[in-house]
């Protein structure tokens, strides 16, 4: 199963509009998707309408990532319209501070969990916004990763940020993660100076060897997701964003 995390500690970059879509897309190509929300908060689960699993006392993905080698992710996703959800839960709060304080060796947890998962042929795993244990595991059970920012001056320094912490993470876990594409979401035409600035910092930093794709600023966009699914949805209105995503899509399930 292919793994790709979407991540930026960076809050405000949709991310999770993002994972949602590109998971549509990939699933829209015919492709068996799982969307894991490894956030926290949830968001992912509260758009795709599944309030109920991430505030349920039952089993859950907390309990799953604590301890992998007794769960099986299989009997905790949720099918949805468009592909599976491996929804968060509330007590996934808790989570940082036990990984935290059982040192290195759990920030491998989540990639122990996916390791022998072969029911779907991708995962896309949206991660919380910050650079912590959470977001560590998400890293390395991918080793690929799509990179939502925003077309400004505090997304360079995030995303500047994040590549010292990929750095560091390589060096101690002796792996290679790849970052597959920088997505600048909410894109306003015409593009005022500071947000031209960005863009092109973007394309300097990355667009010789990283694909950059501009996500626009889309009312349709937003229509989807306010009814629980991607633009790739059944009776999503029509929107030429959906053509990024498809080629997003295209990237991953080729690569």
């Amino acid at each position: 199963m292919k793994r790709l995390g979407i991540t930026n500690q960076k809050g405000g970059v949709a991310k999770t509009t993002n994972t949602i879509n590109i998971a549509g897309a990939l699933a829209d190509r015919g492709l068996d998707v799982l969307a894991i929300d490894a956030d926290p908060q949830g968001y992912l689960t509260h758009r795709l309408g599944f309030e109920d699993a991430y505030l349920s006392d039952d089993e859950s993905f907390y309990d799953a990532f604590t301890a992998p080698a007794d769960y099986n992710i299989r009997d905790l996703a949720i099918p949805h319209a468009e592909f599976d959800i491996l929804p968060s839960n509330i007590d996934m709060f808790h989570l940082e501070q036990d990984l935290i304080a059982a040192g290195m060796r759990p920030r491998l947890r989540l990639k122990s969990l996916l390791d022998d998962v072969d029911e779907w042929d991708v995962a896309v795993i949206d991660a919380p916004p910050s650079l912590g244990p959470i977001n560590d595991n998400v890293v390395l059970a991918c080793e690929r990763l799509l990179v939502p920012v925003e077309a400004d001056a505090s997304s360079q320094l995030a995303v500047n940020h994040l590549l010292r912490q990929l750095d560091t993470l390589e060096a101690n876990y002796e792996t290679t993660i790849d970052i597959e594409g920088i997505v600048v979401s909410n894109v306003d035409y015409p593009l005022d100076n500071e947000q031209r600035d960005a863009m092109d910092w973007f394309d300097g930093r990355f667009g010789e060897h990283v694909p950059v794709w501009a996500v626009r600023r889309r009312v349709a966009i937003k229509r989807a997701m306010d009814s629980g699914q991607s633009l790739f949805g059944e009776g999503a209105e029509e929107c030429d964003m959906r053509d990024v995503y498809a080629t997003i899509a295209a990237e991953v399930a080729d690569d």
